[in-house]
């Protein structure tokens, strides 16, 4: 395995807004983009395990959690941040692809800073907590979250959909309370099919997809032995394909050898020490053709409105300052490039007749 390291990440979004929109899965997405903006280390088991804290390596938590009651219901809220003068990245746990809270999100869009990357997966809670017949229901609110999403970002923001990860045949977890607990022995056969439909809207909208599903069917002993979530090793080769699939959506040529071997840098054990680990130093990362005229992102005092009265005294305080622009260097951004799309799982002969 090949992973991309601190060095590549940071300039990568280097001045990004990244937005993580999900589930626990998603969660721990976010978590191992954080870890990766400030060292080449990985996420400890109980790191993975942990939801709701106050903080977590050095990012902010600002609704929900640990500020208010802690539960598996589908109205549990948990809004992080995490702040560095050139670096913004926000998650929000959602149960449900949309909802008046996904509304309320789509508020903080609409009138506060607009992300540049959006990560984004809804499906498993969509699926099980809410009606036994899913299925309608779950593309109508599909379509109106691309709709709505589509109309708030500007053109030049890029939306990433995950596809659900494959689960195992025997599950548990938070969301598996036990009056839905007959949907387990099916669940991972709902999840293929929820990810058809999810994956074909994405296209018809012209949001890139991101086939986890696909890219994991091969890796199950990277998965816990709750059956639905995954370890480091997984979480950083999510980390890496994220990374490399926005790269190629912006037009950034990576250098050779910009990629961490697997041998080079092993996840530490949780009663180990991590100061040991080699730093691994990849070349600068270029960007071609040349960048368009564009300015960068001030991050100053942009926290999400906070939906909570008890957390407003936790909010991250913004950088102070302009942020340095440099029109002519590696990190503007320039216009997403048009590519195709191709989705192993749907992809149809073209002699093939119905």
């Amino acid at each position: 395995m090949k992973f991309v390291s601190h060095q590549l990440v940071s300039q990568l979004f280097h001045n990004k807004f990244i937005v993580v929109l999900g589930d626990s899965i998603q969660r721990s997405i976010y978590k191992d983009l954080v870890v990766l903006l400030q060292k080449d280390e990985y996420l400890h088991t109980a790191q993975l395990k942990r939801k709701g804290e106050m903080s977590f390596e050095q990012d902010c938590l600002v609704e929900g959690g640990c500020l208010s009651q802690m539960h598996n219901g589908t109205g549990y809220r948990e809004v992080r941040q995490y702040q560095s003068p050139h670096h913004l990245v926000r998650f929000y746990f959602v149960t449900r692809i949309y909802s008046d809270y996904m509304k309320s999100i789509m508020e903080d869009f609409r009138h506060g800073l607009k992300p540049d990357l959006v990560i984004v997966n809804s499906c498993v809670w969509d699926i099980s907590r809410y009606h036994s017949q899913w299925v309608d229901r779950y593309k109508d609110n599909l379509n109106m979250f691309f709709e709505e999403l589509l109309g708030i970002l500007p053109e030049e923001s890029l939306v990433i959909w995950n596809l659900t990860m494959p689960l195992g045949e025997c599950i548990k977890g938070g969301f598996l309370v036990p009056e839905i607990s007959y949907k387990a022995s099916h669940l991972r056969h709902d999840v293929i099919e929820a990810n058809f439909y999810s994956g074909v809207l994405a296209e018809a909208f012209k949001v890139d997809v991101l086939d986890l599903h696909f890219h994991f069917r091969f890796s199950l002993q990277h998965r816990t032995k709750d059956g639905i979530h995954w370890n480091a090793l997984a979480h950083r080769q999510i980390s890496t394909l994220l990374s490399l699939h926005a790269a190629d959506a912006w037009g950034v040529e990576l250098p050779r050898r910009s990629l961490v071997d697997f041998s080079v840098a092993r996840p530490p054990q949780d009663s180990e020490s991590t100061g040991n680990q080699r730093d691994v130093r990849p070349q600068r990362i270029t960007w071609s053709p040349r960048p368009r005229h564009r300015g960068l992102t001030d991050f100053e005092a942009h926290p999400p409105p906070c939906r909570d009265e008890h957390a407003a005294d936790h909010r991250p305080y913004g950088h102070r300052g302009s942020l340095p622009i440099d029109y002519n260097g590696p990190y503007v951004m320039r216009t997403r490039r048009t590519r195709h799309h191709y989705m192993p799982y749907t992809h149809r002969r073209s002699n093939y007749h119905y």
